[in-house]
Parts: structure tokens; C-alpha cells; sequence
């Protein structure tokens, strides 16, 4: 989980400069920063949990294919 939330501060660090910078305006750099990352941190967080499931499943074919060989 400690990955999931640097992952977000710096998300939501990158989002407020990018969109400050684009429209001169902080409240929607703040706005853009507080709704962009939030939606792709969850969305992180449940990809790297399907990430662990497919790698667990190619190891666990791995070593069964090691055992009939």
C-alpha cells in the first residue's frame, strides 16, 4: 500500500503543475489535482492487485511444468 500512495502523491503533485501551468489558474490545477489522480490511484491500486493474481497463476504454471518435465 505504501507504493499505491507515493504513486499518489506524486500524481497529485504532477496534476496540480501541469494544470496550473496550462490555465495560469490554481483552483483548477487544485481541481484537476484533487480529481485525476484520486480516480487513477484506485484504479492503480486494483491493477497492481489483478498484476499480483496473473503473476502468481504464471508461477504456479511454471512449477508444474517443471515437475513434468
Amino acid at each position: 500500500m505504501s507504493k499505491t500512495l507515493s504513486f499518489a502523491a506524486l500524481h497529485f503533485t504532477v496534476a496540480f503543475a501541469v494544470g496550473w501551468l496550462l490555465t495560469g489558474n490554481w483552483m483548477i490545477g487544485g481541481a484537476l489535482a484533487l480529481v485525476e489522480p484520486a480516480c487513477n490511484t484506485v484504479v492503480f491500486h486494483f491493477h497492481e492487485k489483478v498484476w499480483k493474481r496473473i503473476e502468481a497463476r504464471r508461477a504456479g504454471a511454471q512449477s508444474r511444468d517443471a515437475l513434468v518435465a
